[in-house]
């Protein structure tokens, strides 16, 4: 089985860029092996452009920031696209509502494998371009990276910590890629 772990999010505007930062820092930090194939990558806000790559995976994972009502920066959601919790509009910017309509998209014409998303609360920034997390994000990252690392071995891939590289320091080199 393939599973995709998509990290979506524009890196340029701080905490919306998380998804991203998480995909690489699972990257750099994890080994994974085992009878699955892992395959992570950034989505960055590629969105439509993204249908061939989703539809050739078995399971997909996807980090992401939503929108939610009366939420707190950094509180951490995880569902299945299936069955998105009415509280979650995910419309807090424009990647995120392509990333939906992909996904809709995708489903209405048959061909959407399982996804699971992992998604948090971002502190939404104006027009200055910014590579810091706030610290709320940076905290619920913790449980973000956790739950991206027990949807895994739910899914029988074994992770091995290899590293241990800071989630602000690889947001800071996430533009060079990794």
């Amino acid at each position: 089985m393939k599973i995709l772990v998509l990290g979506i999010g524009n890196i340029l505007f701080g905490d919306e860029g998380i998804g991203v930062h998480l995909s690489n820092l699972l990257k750099l930090n994890y080994a994974f092996s085992g009878e699955n194939e892992v395959e992570i990558i950034d989505g960055g806000t590629l969105a439509q452009m993204l249908i061939p790559l989703i539809t050739s995976y078995d399971k997909v994972l996807i980090l992401d920031c939503v929108s939610v009502n009366n939420a707190n920066v950094g509180d951490v959601y995880y569902f299945d696209f299936d069955n998105v919790p009415n509280i979650i509009t995910w419309a807090g910017s424009a990647h995120e509502v392509e990333m939906l309509q992909t996904l809709r998209l995708t489903a209405i014409n048959g061909d959407l494998p399982p996804v699971k998303i992992i998604g948090i609360i971002p502190e939404v920034i104006g027009e200055e371009t910014a590579f810091l997390l706030s610290d709320a994000v940076k905290e619920g990252a913790k449980q973000m990276e956790s739950l991206a690392i027990q949807y895994l071995q739910e899914n029988n891939v074994i992770v091995k910590k290899v590293d241990d590289r800071d989630l602000q320091e690889v947001a800071n080199g996430s533009f060079r890629g990794y």
